[in-house]
């Protein structure tokens, strides 16, 4: 039986995104993300603030970088979500990494998470429900050491983290438990 709740963000898991840009004068900003997802082949859906710092840096540079992050970098990853970067000048030093500038984008790569994808804002889709940030991905790079023997990205060598809205926890993906397209496949000869 189930039980009422209320409302809930009940989707999960949600993906743990860090979003970079430069500001005018060239300093790395990054934010953690978790309200964001692939809307078209080449677009990237970022549901945020106007406010943020770096979503204020992504629309004066019209570029931006979406890493994932991994749990080797769970630290850093949720600093990243409770400093502002409008409240704490320094926030991206504090952590040490290393951000280098993107080839495809004026944007920051931040070095230390494996896949990264480089962005120009393609459009800021605005409504009495939301505020989402569009990015055309012109650019993915990733971690050798995150590719399996097909040069694809290997899930379980990833670790990537995702997050959880019920009780505000970081998971790892990892297990493969079945084939898409193909795990339901039985049912279409019914």
């Amino acid at each position: 039986m189930k039980k009422n709740l209320g409302v809930v963000q009940a989707v999960f898991p949600m993906p743990v995104l860090m979003v970079a840009a430069y500001d005018e004068a060239g300093k790395v900003n990054v934010m953690n993300a978790a309200w964001g997802m692939i809307c078209n082949s080449d677009r990237i859906a970022l549901f945020i603030d106007e406010d943020h710092k770096t979503t204020q840096n992504l629309l004066k540079s019209k570029a931006f970088t979406v890493s994932l992050a991994d749990r080797a970098h769970m630290d850093v990853a949720d600093f990243f979500g409770i400093a502002s970067g409008n409240k704490m000048p320094d926030k991206f030093e504090r952590t040490g990494y290393t951000a280098t500038r993107s080839a495809f984008v004026n944007a920051p790569v931040i070095e230390e998470f494996p896949v990264v994808m480089e962005c120009e804002l393609a459009e800021v889709v605005q409504n009495d429900s939301f505020y989402c940030i569009v990015g055309k991905i012109v650019n993915t790079a990733v971690e050798e050491a995150v590719l399996d023997e097909k040069g694809k990205v290997a899930p379980d060598r990833l670790e990537a983290l995702v997050f959880d809205q019920f009780q505000h926890g970081y998971y790892v993906v990892g297990e493969k438990v079945g084939k898409a397209w193909n795990a339901g496949a039985a049912l279409m000869k019914k």
